[in-house]
């Protein structure tokens, strides 16, 4: 794969975490609101295993996909 294709495909995934991480405050704002407030209140900790989970199952599905 050259240079171009490769950062093609990171523009696309980027792309896409954009369009699902706006579709929530987009269908119901409230909602979004109540959970940014829930997560605020949590400690650094939690977030962090959150983010580690996250990160976890994003290579996951990058490695199926791949």
């Amino acid at each position: 794969m050259d240079g171009m294709a490769g950062g093609s495909t990171l523009l696309l995934a980027l792309g896409l975490v954009l369009v699902i991480e706006g579709l929530l405050p987009l269908i119901s704002p409230s909602g979004w609101r109540e959970t940014m407030r829930r997560i605020s209140e949590l400690r650094d900790g939690q977030i962090r295993f959150i983010g580690l989970g996250s990160i976890l199952a994003g290579l996951l599905l990058v490695l199926v996909a791949g």
